[in-house]
């Protein structure tokens, strides 16, 4: 049996499923001895909007993962995404006295004052994340702590979420019986288990593609520069297909992880599928073409929006290496090649990476935000808090978990 203090795990609370990851930590190998996923129905657009549903939700996701691992599961990072989530940068300028070297408790301050801006009351600071240090008028470095200087500056990115969405998922994990270690950006957490430090260096837009809500995250310099969520997702298209072919959204569901495509001009003209009717109706014949054509303008008006955001925030030459899409809705045929056509830049398929276990099982971008928090997890496990977190202020762990970035980020 494998210690308590050994097992990390990551909670995604989407929109369409809820899933558990099980990790196992040693030295720093993470291996994944557990997965448990379960329909969720208790959420719209990444937000909790029955208690009781989404409780439910989480306690079989959480059995299953318990019965396939081994263990008993107590603590979880989970993930928050929505249309609530906001990212924006901030600086923060501090004087060194008398030219002396920086410690780092001048480190923790400059960060301080980068992050006293005014957040409204109904808003919660859930990431603080430094990007770079500016000595003097040195730009780009990465730890200051021992140079010599009269000015150090601070580049720094916060999310923020809606208090009251946080609150409700820490509630709902916590009626499930689990305490919550730590929320994280969804997006975020994806980062951890698809993009290489290549990717992350030379710059890079990952794009989640979940049931609710698209998630962007934008890296550049080993540093998160932009994040932003899209409330448009997979159960938009769904719901096209259940509108376009009269059918009911359960069928239509299953007509689009079947015969699903975005691309009308690779699909046979002959090629036909069976469309259930709605209210006892007949079931009919329609051409694949007929879905394709659906399909494909929602999927370009999901990439336009991303396009104009990433533009509307400066980061369009940012981007040198390419897209990455992960999530549940990129596995639908030919959203790779839609998202080429849309941002003019290589675009690829994110996997989780980086794992031993059972690799084989979660090799699919739809497990990729729980094996993501499992990641983020194993490299903060030291702030832990273990303890349930119920509707107290998640800022006590933003100290610990910014100068934890700041130490991880060489």
């Amino acid at each position: 049996m494998q210690g308590q203090e050994e097992i990390i795990v990551g909670l995604d609370i989407g929109t369409t499923k809820i899933c558990a990851v099980v990790g196992e930590v040693s030295g720093k190998d993470i291996n994944i001895i557990g997965i448990g996923t379960h329909p969720s129905v208790g959420l719209r657009k990444g937000v909790v909007v029955n208690i009781e549903s989404t409780v439910e939700s989480i306690k079989k996701a959480v059995e299953d993962a318990e019965l396939m691992a081994g263990c008993e599961i107590s603590s979880v990072y989970a993930g928050i995404a929505g249309g609530h989530i906001t990212g924006f940068n901030s600086r923060g300028i501090i004087a060194i006295k008398g030219g002396a070297e920086i410690s780092q408790q001048d480190v923790d301050r400059v960060i301080d004052a980068a992050r006293a801006v005014a957040i409204p009351m109904d808003r919660e600071v859930l990431h603080v994340i430094p990007q770079e240090f500016i000595v003097d008028d040195q730009t780009g470095i990465l730890n200051p702590v021992g140079m010599s200087a009269v000015r150090l500056e601070a580049k720094i990115h916060i999310v923020t979420g809606a208090a009251t969405s946080a609150h409700n998922i820490v509630k709902c994990a916590n009626r499930a019986g689990l305490d919550v270690a730590d929320i994280v950006l969804e997006s975020l957490a994806s980062s951890e288990a698809v993009l290489t430090r290549d990717e992350k260096e030379l710059g890079t837009a990952l794009l989640d593609l979940g049931g609710g809500t698209t998630d962007l995250a934008v890296f550049s310099g080993k540093n998160i520069k932009h994040t932003f969520v899209l409330a448009l997702g997979g159960n938009n298209l769904t719901n096209d297909i259940a509108v376009g072919l009269r059918s009911p959204l359960a069928d239509a569901d299953r007509i689009k992880k079947q015969f699903g495509t975005c691309l009308p001009r690779k699909v046979k003209s002959d090629e036909m599928i069976d469309v259930p009717g709605m209210g006892g109706r007949k079931s009919r014949k329609l051409s694949r073409q007929i879905l394709a054509e659906i399909l494909e303008p929602r999927m370009e008006e999901i990439f336009t929006l991303i396009e104009r955001e990433i533009y509307r925030a400066g980061m369009e030459n940012v981007i040198n290496s390419g897209i990455v899409l992960t999530g549940g809705s990129s596995m639908l045929d030919g959203v790779t090649e839609i998202a080429e056509s849309i941002f003019e830049l290589p675009t690829r398929l994110g996997r989780p990476k980086n794992i031993g276990g059972l690799v084989d099982v979660v090799n699919n971008p739809m497990y990729a935000t729980g094996v993501g928090l499992v990641l983020f997890g194993a490299q903060n496990r030291s702030s832990r808090k273990i303890g349930r977190i119920r509707d107290a202020n998640l800022f006590s762990r933003i100290v610990n978990r910014m100068k934890k970035w700041f130490k991880d980020i060489i």
